[in-house]
């Protein structure tokens, strides 16, 4: 930030030399290539995280799918773990910001489920910060950081809507709303590691289009 001494004189304005930008404007434009920089860097280590995990991967690594230095990485990261941390973090954020839509949505609350699953399918299937995120997840003994807890909000969504749903007398009598949200969680973030292993995810939208079927009435 800018300092300004306090003159006894009349204040002056500095002039300013051909090309020479103003240094608020400056300032602005470093903090702008410092957040690309940053994005840069993020999406490097999701892509890493994703396709190598997280024991594999270094740092220089991920610099050099930034195309940046270490020093760069290192400037807004301090090690591979605070990278594991973020790529976590900006993992529930998309996750989160896809129940927010659904919630938007308005739909009945049973079409919430089903349009969250089937949404968060074709995520997992397309989006590579959400693939490195559910990796580390997987790795998350052998990060020795501290990480996000899986899959509660999503969990508490789930529960919401199948609890609206007994209110309303949509869903029948049997397990709990929580019960019933946990077993959805369960089926749904293993069938879309089966499909990762087994297919790169071309098939969790089928098998989770499955899940469905099995454990939500139409």
């Amino acid at each position: 930030m800018d300092s300004m001494a306090v003159e006894r004189s009349a204040p002056t304005t500095p002039r300013l030399g051909r090309g020479t930008a103003p240094r608020h404007r400056d300032t602005g434009l470093k903090q702008e290539r410092a957040v690309r920089t940053r994005e840069q860097v993020l999406d490097a280590a999701a892509e890493a995280f994703a396709t190598r995990g997280f024991p594999a991967v270094t740092v220089q690594d991920v610099a050099a799918l930034a195309g940046v230095t270490k020093g760069a990485v290192y400037f807004h990261f301090a090690n591979k773990e605070a990278l594991a941390q973020a790529v976590a973090e900006e993992f529930y954020h998309l996750i989160g910001a896809v129940g927010q839509e659904v919630e938007e949505a308005g739909l009945p609350p049973l079409e919430s489920v089903t349009e969250l699953l089937v949404r968060t399918a074709v995520a997992f299937r397309d989006n590579t910060m959400i693939q490195a995120g559910a990796r580390l997840q997987i790795e998350r003994s052998l990060i020795g950081a501290e990480m996000p807890m899986p899959y509660l909000g999503y969990t508490e969504a789930l529960t919401r809507w199948l609890r609206q749903a007994q209110e309303e007398g949509v869903l029948l009598a049997g397990p709990s709303p929580e019960a019933t949200a946990r077993v959805l969680v369960s089926a749904f973030f293993g069938a879309q590691h089966i499909s990762w292993v087994l297919n790169d995810r071309a098939d969790v939208a089928d098998r989770v289009q499955e899940i469905l079927t099995a454990l939500v009435p139409a």
